[in-house]
């Protein structure tokens, strides 16, 4: 049997290449010192800004900084399990975490690892928790609406679908309740929802997971959960693993929900790293770059050209002020990162108005383009009807004589407030929003009691569900409001009227001053 000499030379020749390539990307290193998360390592001089490391423990890193003498590494896991001298080397690959279609249903950590006790996730597909945001060819206009099933902002600051759209406030105003209740909305539709727990108690995890689970959102919901006695790099990266979720979803052409849950606690874990690891402070001691930290985080949402799959990213990131500060300096980032925000007052959730938005600053810069057509039509009008009653209402405590018409503008502008209210844990279809406003705009609930708009409300929602469905189908189906829904939803409403009068429920308020009306409207319950 004879052998080639150039075979051989060959196979000889491939495998020396082959050992080259696998010595190059595995370097190996030492820990010079460890402690709050962090690693610094020498031997490392290939190393690059963002690349995935191990060490000797399987406990992996992330290369943070690049010194002169030695690497800064972030640890993704217990840094007490690591000590100084360990052997660490680099694997030529990013951060990244596995996604598909399995993740749907799970609670996850940041790595991908299940924290739900249902099993292992057996996923075929990983992406890059850092991946760079479609650029401006890439993108097409936000016309597609993302219904929320919450009155207010469906009608005053419409989200579309690959929209950026912040919920800010102080703690404890209920802006987790409008993220929730999105998420729950999308029940039965065709949008996967990430919801990103960052620096969240676990208590508090756990309780979102169970109303998730209770409503039967979880079938088409991932939790990402990084609680607050997670280390610092695992809140840090938190957000980035829910967007790389989001856009292997999107990238399908399908649509994707993204909640940030929140923001300000991944930039304070954001800064405890940089702080640890010599950064410069700047204004607050936080690092330069927070704001590039946030920004190339919610760039990446967006509504992708028909050209890639036409598929959409939603985030809705929130971001919790002290003391309605809301020109801190992370607010401010954030605001001016994203298209609109809503903006959650203590004062108004004290007193009984839930959700608890300023209509006043609340915006949206996508706007009417992605908002329902009928409700484009009557929601036009009821931001300057809300911000005149309001005046009305600071003008009417001086306790000055008011004329008929004021009066009456007062009275309907309480009872506007009563229908803007909404529990929690119930969105609304968009077509019974519709419903509800009309009615109010057109006076409707005029000769209804304050404390009674609630219960009227609801009674009105049942008679056209059960008995006047013909009209509310035809409202889903044309979403527009022309002259013949008009008069079909008219005649409708004065046949409940007529209904709701002769069972004598409900009996005319007097014109009462406008003292007494205020203590009705802060007097009904959430």
């Amino acid at each position: 049997m004879k052998f080639k000499a150039d075979e051989i030379a060959s196979v000889i020749q491939q495998e020396i290449e082959d050992f080259r390539g696998t010595m190059e990307t595995a370097e190996t290193g030492r820990v010079l010192e460890v402690g709050d998360g962090i690693a610094r390592c020498y031997g490392l001089s290939g190393a690059m800004a963002g690349e995935m490391v191990e060490f000797s423990g399987g406990v992996r890193g992330m290369v943070f900084n690049l010194e002169e003498n030695s690497v800064g590494i972030i640890i993704l896991g217990d840094y007490l399990q690591i000590a100084e001298g360990d052997e660490v080397r680099t694997t030529g690959a990013l951060l990244s975490i596995p996604v598909g279609d399995e993740m749907v249903g799970r609670v996850i950590d940041p790595l991908g690892n299940p924290l739900d006790g249902k099993g292992p996730i057996v996923t075929t597909e990983t992406r890059p928790l850092e991946t760079p945001a479609p650029g401006v060819a890439a993108r097409q206009p936000v016309t597609e609406p993302l219904q929320t099933g919450i009155k207010p902002v469906d009608s005053m600051t419409p989200i579309g679908r690959g929209q950026r759209e912040l919920i800010i406030g102080d703690r404890k105003t209920g802006k987790t309740a409008i993220a929730l209740d999105t998420i729950l909305n999308q029940k039965g539709g065709d949008v996967v929802c990430i919801y990103v727990g960052c620096g969240q108690r676990a208590s508090t995890m756990a309780t979102v997971v169970d109303a998730l689970e209770e409503h039967g959102a979880m079938d088409y919901t991932c939790v990402v959960a990084s609680s607050s006695s997670d280390p610092a790099p695992i809140q840090y990266i938190a957000p980035y693993a829910g967007a790389a979720l989001a856009e292997y979803f999107m990238y399908q052409g399908k649509h994707a929900l993204v909640v940030y849950d929140d923001l300000s606690k991944q930039a304070i874990a954001y800064r405890q790293l940089s702080l640890l690891m010599r950064r410069p402070p700047g204004r607050e001691a936080f690092p330069g770059d927070i704001f590039y930290c946030h920004s190339r985080l919610l760039e990446r949402a967006s509504k992708l050209s028909d050209e890639l799959g036409g598929g959409s990213m939603t985030a809705l990131p929130i971001i919790e002020t002290l003391e309605g500060e809301v020109s801190a300096y992370i607010p401010t980032n954030v605001i001016s990162i994203t298209d609109g925000q809503i903006y959650l007052e203590p004062d108004l959730f004290f007193s009984g108005v839930r959700p608890a938005i300023n209509v006043g600053i609340s915006v949206s810069r996508v706007g009417g383009n992605a908002q329902n057509k009928a409700m484009k039509k009557i929601a036009g009008s009821l931001r300057l009807d809300l911000a005149a009653f309001r005046e009305l209402e600071a003008f009417a405590q001086l306790g000055t004589e008011l004329d008929k018409a004021t009066q009456a503008q007062l009275d309907r502008g309480y009872r506007m407030v009563e229908l803007l209210k909404q529990p929690q844990y119930k969105p609304l279809h968009v077509a019974d929003q519709v419903i509800s406003i009309y009615a109010g705009t057109n006076g409707y609930f005029d000769d209804v009691a304050v404390n009674d708009v609630d219960r009227v409300e609801e009674e009105m929602l049942t008679f056209m569900r059960e008995q006047k469905s013909e009209v509310r189908d035809a409202l889903i189906e044309k979403a527009e409001l022309d002259d013949e829904m008009v008069e079909a939803l008219n005649g409708a409403l004065e046949e409940f009227k007529v209904q709701l009068a002769a069972g004598g429920d409900t009996e005319p308020e007097p014109a009462a001053d406008s003292e007494s009306s205020a203590e009705a409207a802060e007097s009904t319950e959430e």
